[in-house]
């Protein structure tokens, strides 16, 4: 009807011509053009024409492989440098905003949905956003959750934190997946060429460098906060009994304390360079040895602690922690091709048969073949075969190379904080 209406209209006072049998022969076209000009300021913006409804892109993310990837800026504005990593995470995007392990890297979430909860107090897990920047696909320009209480861009700048959207995520992890993880440069400064911003790139190195020292808390302080009776699981096979844990801060996340104390133990926290015989001083039935960010190898001073401690009391190290325990048994570490960031990473229990989904965030790992006789690999990553947990019984030692607590993520392997007790409470029966 549209093209029947617009005929009537070419046709005039005589629309019926357009059924007639012999219509009249078509006219021939007449072809104009219409040229315009706008004045245009010194940087070539024109003048004096409204300005475009939508965003433009107005970032670079350029890689050490020299591809530049142009994207619309969120948060903070400015120029940062770090190593890209992916997520593969579908919710929790909070939580590893605040997870300190992520310091030094730009995180690129390879769900393409990011912002649509916005933000809240109560997921954050640690005390502010250790991250170089946000790399997601699409923006959401609205949120819908009940305990929102500000936007994600809001809550980036609020942090000086940059992130950039309408990238081709897939694209770039799968850059990542076939190169390894690279170092990048985020940037919304004009003034910066794309030459000067590769120079950058390639000239900054994460391997060997100190992370945790920018992470860990500055005095000894008490943890006592619990998992909240709504968000609450696995009560079972709690005794009552309180456990005094002192909790090494490489980088340690909130709910990793909260599932201790929610356990029973009672606990300080102390920083990463705190001597280990004052630990020892504290009579602790437990000591843990966090999660964090970087290279084991470029904290030394850190497993000098770890050796002096292990063999006097139980030890629990997760992530961070767990290589730290790698290298104090005599073992090595090695980095990872791309590493394991998300919250879907299959794992094996040795010990009972059992696979879990795990929430892992490491770029590290150690060699199971490196470790001396009595040294017991009790998980393995099912997707590279990868050590993901050790257990030294003769010594009272257990780690993890994942996430017990998650947040985000699944629940499937919180029963190991269990366990870190009962090691805990057989050791004190027996002394």
């Amino acid at each position: 009807m549209a093209t029947k209406a617009m005929n009537f209209a070419a046709l005039g006072s005589n629309p019926h011509a357009c059924f007639a049998s012999n219509p009249p022969k078509p006219t021939k076209a007449r072809v104009f053009a219409v040229r315009f000009s706008a004045t245009r300021s010194s940087d070539g913006a024109a003048i004096g024409l409204a300005e475009r409804p939508w965003k433009v892109a107005d970032a670079r993310l350029v890689l050490e492989d020299g591809s530049i990837w142009r994207a619309k800026s969120f948060g903070a504005s400015g120029t940062q440098v770090g190593e890209v990593v992916f997520n593969t995470s579908l919710t929790g995007y909070q939580e590893i905003l605040t997870d300190p392990s992520y310091a030094g890297q730009f995180v690129l979430m390879t769900n393409p949905h990011i912002g649509n909860t916005g933000v809240n107090f109560d997921d954050e897990e640690s005390r502010q956003c250790f991250l170089a920047g946000l790399v997601i696909r699409s923006l959401s320009i609205t949120t819908s959750n009940w305990r929102c209480t500000e936007t994600l861009g809001d809550y980036l700048a609020e942090r000086n934190i940059m992130g950039i959207y309408d990238v081709d995520t897939r694209a770039i992890t799968r850059r990542l997946r076939q190169d390894g993880s690279l170092i990048g440069v985020l940037s919304t400064e004009k003034s910066k060429t794309d030459e000067e911003l590769l120079e950058m790139s390639r000239s900054w190195d994460i391997v060997g460098v100190d992370l945790i020292s920018g992470v860990s808390c500055d005095a000894p302080y008490e943890w006592v906060d619990k998992t909240r009776p709504a968000w609450d699981f696995n009560n079972d096979g709690r005794d009552g009994e309180a456990y005094r844990v002192v909790a090494y801060d490489f980088g340690i996340k909130h709910n990793i304390l909260r599932r201790l104390a929610s356990y029973g133990c009672k606990i300080t926290v102390v920083p990463s360079t705190w001597p280990a015989s004052e630990t020892l001083k504290m009579k602790p039935d437990g000591v843990l040895f966090s999660n964090g960010p970087g290279d084991p190898s470029a904290v030394p001073y850190a497993v000098e602690t770890v050796k002096e401690i292990i063999g006097k009391v139980p030890v629990f190290g997760i992530c961070m922690g767990h290589q730290l325990l790698g290298q104090a048994l005599g073992g090595k570490t090695f980095k990872m091709k791309f590493g394991h960031h998300g919250g879907n990473h299959p794992v094996r229990n040795i010990q009972n048969g059992c696979v879990e989904i795990s929430a892992q965030n490491h770029n590290y790992a150690v060699d199971p073949a490196s470790l001396p006789e009595g040294v017991e690999v009790t998980h393995v990553n099912l997707n590279d075969g990868s050590c993901a947990g050790l257990a030294y019984p003769a010594l009272n030692i257990m780690s993890l190379q994942y996430h017990p607590e998650a947040s985000p993520g699944p629940h499937d392997s919180d029963c190991t904080f269990r366990e870190f007790v009962q090691l805990m409470k057989s050791v004190k029966q027996k002394a």
